[in-house]
């Protein structure tokens, strides 16, 4: 996949998920461990950072705090994705989705590395101004 595509379906993907919490805050408020304080309001911060993180991938002079933000985003989550592998019943009564959730908790290093190339690491880095690359 040519490095601009992948950088605007991440971000179209981390924007939208974004959305989708103040769309939907309930839904993503039962996903927050018991334990956790206040989880509309963690609902409302984790999308906002999603939502923000997802627009700043577009703008090269925010790209690199996007990546961190949402590298950081992504541990802060993760204990949610494993409350919802180890408690699948409380979201589905399907096998087949609680298959999804445990396969998707080995994928959670994977989007951080994802994240790390597309907007962090300056051998990887997408360069989009005309004297990126050197020539003029």
């Amino acid at each position: 996949m040519p490095r601009r595509a992948a950088l605007f379906l991440t971000a179209a993907v981390f924007s939208a998920a974004g959305v989708a919490h103040f769309v939907y805050p309930d839904t993503y408020a039962r996903l927050i461990p018991p334990g956790f304080l206040r989880p509309r309001a963690l609902v409302a911060v984790s999308g906002a950072a999603e939502l923000l993180g997802g627009i700043g991938l577009l703008f090269p002079r925010l790209r690199r705090a996007a990546g961190y933000g949402l590298i950081g985003l992504l541990i802060a989550v993760f204990p949610a994705n494993i409350y919802m592998a180890v408690r699948s019943e409380r979201f589905t009564p399907s096998a087949f989705w609680t298959v999804l959730y445990w396969l998707r908790l080995p994928l959670q290093p994977l989007m951080i590395l994802w994240i790390w190339r597309l907007a962090i690491d300056p051998a990887s880095t997408i360069r989009t101004s005309k004297n990126a690359s050197g020539g003029g």
